[in-house]
């Protein structure tokens, strides 16, 4: 009985250290944890600010040089590309809180590797030459059309050529080299992708964390690079999503090359030219009435004149409520189409769309409906899809977007 006791004892304290580690572990990784976050909100509280002092600066300067045409159009420029570094930092932490929650799909559509790295070539050129760094690429694939998730794939890249322009220094390179390996799967290929550059490069110590999220080798100050440390990791994310794999090599102020392959199904020609959106025809738009509800008085100046340029005429409802008051006050065919704001006082877009599939005049119910809004993750596109509406289109508005979306809409 004795030896029962003490056996038993023994175990008590052996299952008590067990867990006494485990305690220790886990409370070690909280830490770390939390000082990654605290890391990354340091960032990107500083990220955010400098492109938000910008585009206030130069705002100021543009009210105050504004007859004057050169500044003025230095001006519109400097706060342009201040608005795409805000709004791609932005971006960066909603796509990383969508993979984290798995609200993210694969969307493979017959695709051109031509057209994917002559789009690569047309956004990075002008800007690696202006910066005076060298620019290549080469492309060895015998498969030019296969089935892929064409958002992800250049999201993919666009990150790493981005890296690769913004830690390479005036008179540095970079190269893109994309060839066609063995694939061993019958009727898909393989492609072997490598961009690498003479930039700033990282240390064999900071590489094994290259890809954890929220960090950093240098912060904002030191590298003077705007990142939230999100990038690489979304890169791997979206990587590992599509079956691919990617890996990195780097030398401290000698470059780095990212290593990417990724299998894709091959597709006939004809299915993609099939897949290309017809030129817009302006004609379609004009003398054609949208019902805009939109509660946010700037947004609706914007949307407004956008629509109108494009030969719109618009009517504006506050908020989804007086957008249903208004349709059911017009003649059945007075609008051609209604764009909807999602989050809007008294009655949402959501409810308001519900509704309107619910009205008892039959041509009216079937309005054509496109979500305007920022509620842009892949799970509002699918709740808007299932309260009734047609389309979706993410705020900051992309005329080009929002243009190409109208005229599928109405050419149905």
């Amino acid at each position: 009985m004795l030896i029962l006791i003490l056996n038993r004892e023994i175990s008590n304290k052996k299952k008590t250290q067990k867990l006494n580690k485990d305690l220790e572990k886990a409370l070690i990784e909280a830490g770390e944890a939390n000082m990654a976050k605290s890391n990354f909100l340091f960032n990107m509280s500083h990220d955010i600010r400098t492109p938000m002092n910008a585009i206030i600066g130069f705002r100021d300067l543009l009210e105050k040089y504004q007859d004057d045409p050169l500044k003025r159009q230095d001006y519109l420029d400097k706060i342009k590309n201040a608005d795409d570094i805000l709004l791609s930092i932005i971006n960066n932490v909603l796509e990383m809180t969508r993979i984290e929650q798995g609200n993210i799909e694969v969307n493979e559509i017959p695709s051109s590797i031509d057209e994917h790295c002559e789009n690569l070539d047309a956004i990075f050129r002008v800007m690696m030459e202006e910066k005076g760094i060298e620019f290549t690429r080469e492309v060895n694939v015998t498969n030019h059309y296969v089935y892929s998730d064409v958002a992800k794939v250049r999201e993919i890249f666009i990150n790493l050529i981005s890296n690769a322009y913004k830690y390479t220094e005036k008179g540095g390179k970079v190269s893109i080299i994309m060839e066609e390996i063995p694939c061993e799967k019958e009727g898909y290929t393989t492609y072997k992708t490598r961009i690498s550059d003479t930039g700033i490069g990282m240390s064999e110590e900071f590489l094994p964390h290259i890809f954890e999220e929220f960090t950093r080798e240098q912060n904002t100050t030191d590298a003077k690079v705007e990142g939230t440390g999100l990038g690489m990791p979304i890169v791997k994310r979206l990587v590992e999503l599509l079956g691919g794999t990617i890996e990195v090599q780097s030398t401290k102020n000698v470059g780095t090359t990212f290593i990417v392959e990724l299998t894709h199904k091959i597709a006939d020609v004809n299915e993609c030219l099939s897949m290309h959106n017809k030129a817009i025809d302006p004609c379609v738009f004009v003398g054609k009435r949208i019902l805009l509800a939109e509660d946010n008085e700037l947004n609706a100046e914007i949307a407004k004149e956008i629509l109108k340029e494009a030969g719109f005429e618009i009517d504006h409802a506050w908020d989804g409520r007086e957008c249903i008051q208004m349709l059911v006050k017009a003649d059945s065919s007075y609008y051609d189409l209604i764009l909807m704001d999602i989050q809007m006082p008294n009655m949402n877009g959501y409810e308001s769309s519900v509704m309107i599939r619910k009205l008892t005049d039959k041509q009216k119910a079937k309005i054509p409906i496109i979500a305007m809004t920022a509620n842009a993750f892949e799970e509002d596109k699918k709740e808007a899809y299932r309260c009734g509406m047609n389309g979706h289109v993410a705020k900051p508005i992309d005329v080009d977007v929002l243009l190409s979306e109208l005229s599928k809409i109405l050419n149905k």
